[in-house]
């Protein structure tokens, strides 16, 4: 069966227009920043990429544990280097294509989808109206992903994989598969599905993203557009970046060229390990422009075994509305939910958090962060400033609401 030639499912997750001349395709939730970020998804049927607003925030709810990565080894390139080959060769077996569709009527798929702007006036136009005759499917994307064990269990994005009736992942000889969806996190958009193959699938082992420097070689690989598995190179330009798409961003940025369709696929280390997942791009025009985003191994490795537990994340929430700058450290509250965790503590507006339990707070997004990272109905110590006192409360953390994006 023929890859889709187009898009990755945002159908769910736009928010509103976008800026004249910016093109968007925006993650599960919206926030409020000027940078324009493109999900690296193609832009499927029906769905004309959209602007969102953008907020910061925090990272895993839960700890990167270092028996999730393997061992650092011996990079497969030792010069220069002259050639990726060998590295390709390696990991190349491990990155999938990712197909996703819903069924429809046969003739409205023909008529109610539209071409998606990477395809119009290509070549591919054709093909793309024959598979929509012939299926019946009105496809929503192509993207990327890769196998992290023999079993058939694949990471991609969740913004890839969201409200697909039925997902095929399409192996680098050809060879097909249906999958399923074993859970999906939108705040940090990562997905987990399952093949199941009647043999034992070539994998990728995870590497500790920690270990990544600023201007380490990088290699990319995916689906872009729709065409099928490529690599690109490039390096680390920055760490920690927050572009916004989430309360969870903490990015590498790489200048390895990466464009819609490359979403859910794996940045390699030169030891062939997986150190990101590429998600998001910055781009006018859709397509690479050398600024690139993925999510580090350290983020994404302890969500991935939580998704493959409990095919879901839990986390924490206090209920509170938070302002940075008020001075001499620690983060103002300037608003209570209404019977939250916070309000149940006998915190009040006005006050300053200063430490979570021992840890120091500094920003709105690292108080954030630290509660995120809290179990549900677990206990905490609140060092707090009121006017020209201290003092500690303890408040019992409760479940993030699906549509909070405070604390």
């Amino acid at each position: 069966m023929a890859l889709p030639l187009f898009s990755d499912n945002m159908l769910h997750h736009e928010r509103i227009l976008p800026p004249p001349g910016m093109t968007w395709i925006a993650t599960a939730r919206p926030a409020s920043r000027l940078l324009p970020v493109l999900l690296l998804g193609m832009t499927g049927a029906g769905t004309e990429a959209l602007a969102q607003d953008v907020v910061a925030a925090p990272a895993s709810t839960v700890p990167a544990s270092p028996s999730l990565f393997a061992p650092p080894v011996p990079p497969v390139v030792q010069t220069g280097p002259l050639t990726f080959a060998p590295l390709v060769r390696q990991v190349g077996p491990a990155v999938v294509n990712i197909a996703v569709s819903q069924a429809q009527d046969s003739h409205q798929a023909a008529a109610r989808q539209p071409l998606p702007p990477s395809v119009k006036g290509t070549p591919f136009e054709h093909k793309f109206r024959e598979r929509m005759r012939a299926h019946g499917e009105e496809m929503l994307g192509a993207g990327s992903g890769f196998l992290i064990d023999p079993g058939g269990v694949i990471v991609t994005n969740a913004h890839v994989v969201g409200g697909a009736d039925q997902i095929t992942v399409s192996l680098s000889d050809g060879t097909e598969f249906p999958a399923r969806l074993v859970g999906s996190d939108d705040l940090t958009d990562i997905a987990v599905i399952q093949i199941h193959a009647p043999h034992p699938m070539p994998f990728v082992p995870w590497g500790d993203s920690r270990l990544v420097n600023i201007g380490d070689w990088i290699m990319a690989a995916g689906n872009p557009f729709g065409l099928g598995s490529s690599v690109t190179a490039g390096i680390v330009s920055a760490r920690g970046r927050d572009i916004g798409t989430s309360p969870f961003d903490d990015f590498f940025q790489i200048d390895a060229p990466i464009n819609p369709g490359n979403s859910g696929g794996p940045s390699f280390n030169l030891g062939g390990q997986v150190v990101a997942v590429n998600t998001a791009i910055v781009s006018p025009t859709g397509g690479s422009v050398g600024i690139g985003f993925g999510l580090p191994s350290e983020i994404v490795a302890p969500i991935v075994e939580e998704l493959r537990q409990n095919g879901h994340i839990d986390r924490g929430w206090l209920g509170v509305t938070l302002a940075d700058g008020a001075g001499h450290g620690g983060v103002q509250i300037v608003g209570i939910d209404r019977d939250g965790p916070a309000m149940k503590a006998h915190l009040r507006i006005g006050d300053v958090i200063t430490a979570v339990n021992d840890e120091p707070i500094d920003t709105a997004r690292m108080l954030i962060r630290s509660i995120a990272a809290k179990r549900p109905h677990s206990t905490v110590t609140l060092h707090i400033r009121r006017r020209h006192d201290t003092m500690s409360l303890e408040a019992c953390v409760s479940h993030r609401p699906d549509e909070d994006l405070d604390d």
